[in-house]
C-alpha cells in the first residue's frame, strides 16, 4: 500500500521507545485521533533534534487537539533509547519514537532513501479515520516549522468539521474560510 491523500494510511506496527520502555504501536489503536506522523533522517544527528525537541514543547497542544505524534526514523528502538539518554533535548520527549530499522514504513509512505537506509523529512496528518489529509515531503537539510504543522492540522479538523467550507492561505482559527462555489469564481 503506497501513502495517496484521501486515502487510508498506510498500517503498519512497530516497536518503539516511549516512556522509558520498548513498546509496539499500531497506527490502529489510534482510531478516534488525529496523528501526526513525522518523519527524520535518524538520531544523533543536527536538524532532527531541533524539530523533535520543538515537537515536545507543543506536545501538549496536540493532545488538546487530539492528536497524537509519533516520529519515526530507521533507528532501533535502543539507539532511541541511548539518544534519550544522552540529549537534553530528546529527553523532553513524551510522544512514541518509532523504530524502523527494515525501512518498511518508510518505504510505504515514500519517505526511504534506498542508498542510505534513511528517511526524507515527511510529515503526515491522518484523520481519526485513519484516512491520510495532508503529507509533505523535503530534503534532509531543511527543518520544518511545528507552528505551521498546528495551523495545518488545525485546518484540517475545520475542515472536517465544517463541510463545505474550506481555508485559504495563513488560515487561522477564527478567521474567514470560503465556500467554493460559481458565485467566488473570478471575486477572490
Amino acid at each position: 500500500m503506497e501513502a495517496m491523500i484521501n486515502q487510508p494510511a498506510p498500517p503498519f506496527t512497530a516497536a518503539a521507545f516511549h516512556d522509558h520502555q520498548n513498546v509496539k504501536v499500531n497506527l490502529s489503536q489510534y482510531r478516534g485521533k488525529w496523528v501526526v506522523l513525522m518523519f527524520y533522517p535518524a538520531d544523533f544527528t543536527f536538524i532532527c533534534p531541533t524539530e523533535l525537541g520543538d515537537l515536545a514543547d507543543h506536545y501538549e497542544e496536540f493532545q488538546k487537539l487530539n492528536a497524537e505524534v509519533l516520529s519515526v526514523s530507521t533507528d532501533t528502538v535502543f539507539v532511541h533509547k541511548a539518544w534519550h539518554d544522552n540529549s537534553p533535548t530528546i529527553k523532553k520527549i513524551r510522544f512514541p519514537m518509532l523504530a524502523d530499522p527494515t525501512g518498511n514504513i518508510c518505504k510505504a509512505y515514500g519517505t526511504y532513501i534506498a542508498e542510505e537506509g534513511l528517511s526524507y523529512r515527511a510529515t503526515c496528518i491522518i484523520d481519526p479515520d485513519g484516512i491520510l489529509k495532508w503529507y509533505e515531503i523535503h530534503d534532509n537539510s531543511i527543518g520544518r516549522s511545528t507552528a505551521e504543522i498546528l495551523r495545518k492540522l488545525k485546518a484540517a479538523q475545520y475542515v472536517r468539521e465544517h463541510g463545505g467550507e474550506v481555508c485559504p492561505v495563513n488560515w487561522e482559527p477564527g478567521k474567514q474560510t470560503l465556500r467554493p462555489g460559481l458565485e467566488l469564481v473570478g471575486k477572490i
